[in-house]
């Protein structure tokens, strides 16, 4: 794992799109009611086995962390509010890389660490679902 810090500038990267993606995102779940003008809005999966999606929860996700409602959206879809809230970092790091040139620091892993990466990011999908499908079913959380 190598961190490397470039030199001052104001070029686009990865972060900044990743900034400019959430902060349109965060835009739309804050003054968009998305699932109220959309008819046909909701997790067709869900209502027909009855079983939430791995993706449910994730408009209420948008919605609630625009709102600054962190623990609602947590309760909707928990790792759903962890990128959210990712998205929101980056879109502080993409103001203060394009408005003032401060340069982001670049993470490089090697091949392995991208390995370990890949399965901790499976891991972590499937133990949100199992909580999704848990919360949903048993605690009635919507």
């Amino acid at each position: 794992m190598q961190l490397v810090l470039p030199r001052p500038n104001r070029t686009l990267g990865t972060i900044d799109a990743l900034g400019i993606i959430g902060l349109v995102g965060l835009l739309i779940g804050r003054y968009v009611p998305v699932a109220l003008i959309i008819p046909f809005w909701g997790c067709t999966f869900r209502e027909t086995t009855g079983i939430p999606c791995p993706g449910c929860g994730l408009t209420r996700v948008a919605d609630r962390v625009a709102h600054f409602n962190v623990t609602g959206a947590f309760m909707a879809n928990p790792l759903g509010t962890v990128v959210a809230l990712l998205f929101a970092v980056a879109v502080v790091l993409m103001v203060v890389h394009l408005v003032f040139g401060v340069p982001i620091p670049e993470l490089q892993l090697s091949d392995a660490e991208w390995r370990v990466v890949r399965w901790v990011a499976v891991g972590l999908f499937f133990a949100n679902y199992g909580f999704v499908v848990f919360a949903y079913r048993v605690l009635h959380w919507r």
